[in-house]
This record gives structure tokens, sequence and C-alpha cells, in this order.
């Protein structure tokens, strides 16, 4: 792995801030490198407020798509709230049903069947909606190129308003309104909101119609910071503010289908990352493995005896959903081993009976052991289905943009993306990938890296520094947890190997004679002998608190460690 030190900003930023602030060198750094250079940015930073969150008329269409559904509304119209399998898609849709259902009767909910229909709109659905007389869809966090299954639905007299986050096209759906800070011509003011965020902003608008404000619609909350988690949406600005009153709510008093998963985990206070590898997973595994309307009749059932049976179920298909990619992910490994020449500046494999709901997770762990944009493809239908990642730095979208001409459909982040294809077109299209990526990426993205906040002496570390950096908090990207270094450290002499098979690192570290501290390395193992060699090392690790037996300690979480 390569160190980066992230610079240092200029000593009289630093006590400046450190003054106005009363915080020592420390906070003061890692703040200025977050940007926030004033009293007043730190206080939104520590204290974020609803007053935070911008109007959202300020979005582009917003307007008519609140004329349209109050219209829907006072002429009890049937509305159709449609979303996808994934977090967002299902939150989305849980969130928008649930709000729709106070002030209409004629609310349904649709999400498209994974393996049937596919990602986004389908042409079924559309044709649900007409078969049972639905004059109206609010798509959320899909349909931003669904072009032709819009102007589909307008022939049959369904109109659509979207709800979207992801990167239009060149043209737009012929749609209502098509609500998504993303549009070229679109002025709102943040463009990072996940499909869930840009359905809150809807129902923000709806709701200040009845006189509503964004302080009464609370109770939705639990859903959005679920959202913003699960999709890997920065967490800076609105979003920021978002995910921390919603944190709250997961917290004190969530929905009963989300208070039947955390009682299923057994945990007493939640942060995104419990959120983000607790909660959403379990949500996920819905559509993953069987449907997601489990998700959805989960999320939006409101008595908590039945949300703990449906809680169960779910709990369930996460069981079921962490075989498969556990067991899919060895044969792709064994795939690639085999296929050395496969080990050029991209990982694309295939296999026609691999699970199509775990091949991103699959992507995924692949990443983790060959540091490569990754494909992993499967058969769907009579066409080839792929789900791909990147590594962080290199923009896996623009890449499937350069090879379309051999692509049916595709979609997606910077980061993570899906896509189809047809059978005869595979290598030709593995070749252009391949090919595509060599030419644009900067080959130090293919070696993993730490970006390191600050070096700093193990004896500057203790409990008081621990209360400022949990106030950090949510974290995610853009607002990652501070990463330190530390240089000339040794083991107290009781540093080992743990767990199974001996994957993890534990020792005691120390750099002068009274700084000891416990550090616990999960994956680093194999860095055994650095420790053993009794020389001096360096660490990049984060602070954290163990918690075991009702005591509460600080260790660090090494993050790499060389000599």
């Amino acid at each position: 792995m390569r160190w980066t030190l992230k610079p240092k900003p200029e000593p009289s930023k630093i006590e400046e801030l450190k003054a106005s602030l009363k915080v020592d060198d420390i906070v003061a750094t890692l703040l200025l490198q977050r940007g926030i250079d004033t009293y007043e940015v730190a206080k939104t930073f520590f204290r974020p407020s609803f007053s935070d969150l911008h109007d959202p008329f300020l979005m582009k269409d917003m307007d008519i798509a609140v004329a349209r559904i109050e219209k829907a509304i006072e002429q009890n119209e049937n509305i159709l709230v449609y979303g996808d399998y994934d977090v967002d898609g299902t939150t989305s849709v849980a969130l928008m049903s649930s709000y729709l259902k106070t002030r209409l009767d004629s609310i349904a909910t649709y999400i498209p069947d994974r393996y049937d229909e596919g990602y986004g709109i389908s042409y079924k659905g559309i044709n649900f909606a007409d078969d049972n007389d639905f004059s109206l869809i609010i798509a959320l966090d899909c349909g931003v190129k669904a072009i032709d299954k819009v102007a589909y639905a307008k022939e049959k007299g369904v109109d659509f308003i979207i709800c979207d986050h992801h990167r239009p096209g060149d043209k737009l759906p012929e749609a209502v309104a098509v609500l998504d800070p993303k549009r070229g011509d679109c002025n709102y003011p943040f463009k990072e909101l996940c499909g869930c965020g840009v359905g809150f902003k809807l129902i923000t608008a709806l709701a200040s119609n009845q006189g509503q404000t964004v302080e009464d619609l609370v109770e939705y909350l639990d859903l959005v910071a679920t959202a913003i988690g699960a999709d890997i949406v920065p967490i800076v600005e609105e979003n920021r503010a978002l995910a921390y009153f919603g944190l709250q709510v997961i917290n004190t008093n969530p929905r009963p289908g989300m208070k039947a998963i955390i009682a299923e985990v057994k945990k007493d206070i939640l942060t995104i990352t419990d959120v983000v590898f607790i909660i959403a997973p379990r949500i996920n595994a819905a559509g993953r493995m069987k449907h997601g309307n489990h998700a959805v009749t989960l999320l939006t059932e409101m008595d908590f005896n039945l949300a703990a049976e449906y809680a169960v179920d779910i709990d369930q298909f996460n069981t079921d959903r962490r075989e498969t990619d556990k067991r899919i992910t060895e044969e792709a490994l064994l795939q690639i081993e085999e296929n050395k020449e496969q080990k050029g500046f991209t990982t694309v494999v295939y296999r026609e009976d691999w699970h199509k709901g775990v091949i991103g997770i699959v992507a995924s762990r692949l990443i983790e052991t060959y540091y490569r944009p990754t494909l992993v493809f499967t058969k769907s239908g009579d066409k080839l289905a792929a789900s791909a990642r990147s590594v962080k730095g290199f923009d896996v979208y623009n890449a499937l943009e350069a090879c379309s001409e051999y692509i049916e459909q595709f979609g997606g982040h910077k980061y993570a993306a899906g896509l189809t294809l047809l059978p005869e077109n595979y290598e030709a299209f593995k070749s252009k990938f391949e090919s595509v990526v060599k030419e644009t990426i900067d080959p130090k993205l293919l070696i993993p890296e730490i970006k390191v906040d600050l070096e700093i002496e193990l004896g500057e570390i203790d409990d008081k520094l621990m209360r400022i950096l949990k106030q950090f908090a949510p974290f995610g990207p853009g607002n990652m947890p501070p990463t330190f270094m530390s240089q000339n450290i040794k083991d107290t002499g009781y540093g080992k190997c743990v767990g199974e098979d001996d994957k993890h690192l534990r020792l005691t570290a120390t750099q002068s004679f009274n700084d000891k501290i416990v550090c616990i390395g999960f994956g680093l193992g194999d860095k055994i002998d650095i420790i053993k060699s009794k020389r001096p090392f360096s660490a990049a690790y984060s602070i954290d608190e163990n918690h075991w037996k009702g005591n509460v300690s600080l260790q660090l979480k090494l993050k790499d460690i060389k000599e």
C-alpha cells in the first residue's frame, strides 16, 4: 500500500482556528483539511441544523412535480410508487408511499424483479400500472435514462414523475417532471443527494403546501440516513445533516421495521458504519435473494410484532446471501488464477450460473485481492449482465461509456455501475474495456492508497482527543474517520497473530516509556515478521474504542505497518 500524507495547512491558519475554537493543533489541522476554517463553519459541522437544508423548490421541476401530485390527491387518482430493488430504492419507496398514504388511500408500491425485469423502469411495471388504473407513477432512484419506457407509458395515458440522482444521458425522458440534481439545467445547490434524499426533498415540498416544515417529517429520516450510508454518497453538507438527524431517529425512535432489524443484531447505539454493515445488507438481501418487496413490506409495517416476523425472514436472506457470495468469490478467484493472462489493468470474470443478486458484492471482494477496475458477469435471460466496481480515483462509468458500442444498457456512478450486453459481444467488450482502462488510468491508482491526515506521537492520544473525534461523525465519503501515522514504534514483546487462520495482528505499541496502547490490525497477520524483528516500525491507523465487559479503552485500528 502507498501512504500519502495530506498537506498540512498554513501555520497561521492553524493558530487562528485554534484560538477561535479553543482546540489543539491536531483538531485544528483536521478541521482545516476538511475545509472548516472559521468558527461559523465549524459550528455547522459540529452542530448540524435543519436550517442547513436547502429549499426543495430550488430543484428543477419541483413545482411541477408538486402540482401534479396535488392534482392526483385532489382527484383521488391511483398513484404507483416505483423504485429500484436496492437499499436506496426500497427505502425511497417506503418513504414516499408512507407519506402519501397520510394524504390519500389509493397508493400502491412496485419494485421490479431483479431477475425477470432487471434494473430500473420496466415495461412490465408500466403494464401493471395500466392494467390496474394507475394514472401516475412516481419513480425513485431510477428513471432518468428511461426515455423509451416513459414514452410507452405516455401512450397508455400513464404520467411519470422521476426522482433520480444518477447521471442523465444527453436527453431526458418526457416525464411530467424529472427531479435530479445532476441535471445540467438544475441549479439545486447540492448535487450529491441519494435517491431517497431526492424523495425526501419531494415530500418536504409537498408538506410545505400543508403548512408543515422539515421538522414535521423527522420520522422519515431513519430511511434517508440508511440510504445515504448504503449508497456511499458524500456525507458532507446537506447529506451530513440528513444523516446526523436520521441516526438520531434510528437510535431513539426508529420505525418498527428498522427496530426489528436492530433487535436481530442486538446493538444499542448504531453509527453510520453500523448502518452500512448491519442494516443495509439485510435490506439489500431481500432484492438480491428473493424480491425487494420484502424490504418495502418490512420498512412500512407499523405493527412491531409483524415487523419482527418479517425481520427474521430478511435475516435469513442475508445469511443465504453471505454463503452465496463467499462461494462465488472463491470460484471467481480460482478463475483469475487459472487465466494468468487476465492479470492486466482490469479484472473481468464470467460464469453463466453465478447468482445475479450478489455479483456486485463479488466484484468488491475481488478488488480486495486484485486491486483493479472489476466486472463480474453472469447470464441473465438471453443476455449477459454485469456489476462493475472501481478503484479509488478511477471513473468506471466513463470507461464503460467508452465501450458503449458493445453494451446494450448501462448506468451507475463513478465507482459502481451495472450493464447488460449480448453474449457475442463479450470478448470484444472485454478487450475494449482492458484497453480503455490501460490508456486512461494512472498506474499508481492500481496500488491501494492510505491517505494519512496527520503524523502524531502516541503520547498525544487521550480520552479528550477521542471525545472530539467522535463529534466528527457521521463519517463517510468526504468526511472519513481521521487516519494518523506514527513512526519509530516498537512492540512491547507480546505481538501475535489472532483470529481464524491467524489473519489478524494484535500488539501493544510504545514510542516512549509511558505511552503504551493496544493495536489491532485486521487482515495484517502477514506483517507479523515486522513485529517479531523487534526493529522500530511506522504505523498508519485510526483511533478507536474497545468495549469489553463494560470497560471502554482506547485502541489503534491499524491500516498498515512498515519497517
